[in-house]
């Protein structure tokens, strides 16, 4: 069985093929059951969250990736994120891949934002906020630009210095990228606003929203996080990754439902829709579109086979 490094996947795994290869699963028969999430509690800190996401393409791959959340791992220098994946022979069941999992994460994830953000962000956006300054936004930044002309990046965190070291890290010619500490009008100048954090109570307001924006919500897995308040989907022409993950673990589109802001059947598409031809995206330049991603174990499974057949 080959082990496949950090390194390794984020090597075999470009955003423009990713992309294309998250497209075609999308479109075609692959099992990927509603992952499974147990909280796990730890003294003195928030509960840790394990979640088994398993997935398989009949005679050909099976997988499954464990994962760990611990959001209290920031104070010890650790990503709140960890985990491995397992790829197996569909065929005889003889294990083929050990992969790190996290990279395999951050990979794949930014890459369902940038196929989302094809259909519904506007061909001409330019400016990316990204809130949140954990492991996720640089690879978010980077997918973002791989499917639109995005030349100016602002970078918010809770933490301005964070968000400062973050902006500094990032090369991305010719993107220009800097932090910001005004939240409110780097969100009203945005064209696209992608979010990915671990907060539980509303970051960006509807009230800030300018027609023809994009919102990108990674963040709130479970349903007692958000990262907006319920006025954004009133706003907004809601679409998803799958349905059936994010209207039972999107906390942002749990909580708007629960606050009346929409019924689970204005949902417009998911990405199964979109990439099918099934359900239209953006149906004008001025329409506010979001996107809710609460993650699939079909990303996951064709990442790991891109990374098998390039590694």
């Amino acid at each position: 069985m080959r082990v496949i490094s950090a390194a390794e996947v984020q090597a075999a795994l470009d955003f423009e093929t990713l992309v294309g290869r998250l497209r075609d699963v999308f479109r075609r028969d692959v099992q990927a059951p509603l992952r499974q999430q147990y909280d796990i509690p730890i003294s003195g800190e928030p509960d840790q969250s394990l979640l088994l996401m398993p997935a398989w393409q009949a005679g050909r791959y099976v997988g499954v990736k464990i994962v760990t959340v611990t959001p209290g791992n920031g104070p010890r220098g650790l990503p709140a994120v960890m985990g491995a994946y397992l790829l197996i022979d569909g065929r005889n069941g003889s294990p083929s891949a050990l992969i790190d999992g996290p990279m395999l994460t951050l990979r794949r994830t930014a890459a369902a934002s940038a196929l989302a953000s094809a259909y519904l962000s506007r061909p001409d956006s330019a400016r990316l906020l990204m809130v949140g300054t954990g492991a996720l936004a640089p690879h978010l930044v980077a997918a973002h630009a791989a499917v639109r002309p995005i030349r100016d990046v602002l970078i918010w965190g809770r933490t301005p210095a964070k968000a400062q070291r973050l902006a500094k890290s990032i090369k991305l010619k010719p993107v220009r990228i800097e932090a910001t500490e005004d939240l409110e009008g780097a969100v009203r100048g945005a064209d696209i606003v992608s979010c990915a954090t671990l907060s539980s109570e509303p970051l960006v307001q509807g009230a800030w929203l300018s027609d023809g924006q994009h919102l990108d919500l990674v963040g709130a897995f479970r349903p007692d996080m958000r990262e907006t308040d319920a006025e954004v989907f009133r706003r907004a022409r809601i679409f998803v990754d799958t349905r059936e993950g994010a209207l039972a673990e999107g906390g942002d589109l749990v909580q708007a439902i629960q606050a009346g802001a929409l019924e689970p059947e204005d949902v417009a598409a998911d990405l199964f829709e979109l990439t099918r031809g099934e359900r239209a995206g953006r149906r004008f330049y001025d329409q506010i579109t979001l996107f809710k991603s609460t993650g699939s174990a079909l990303e996951d499974l064709a990442a790991a086979q891109l990374t098998v057949e390039r590694v």
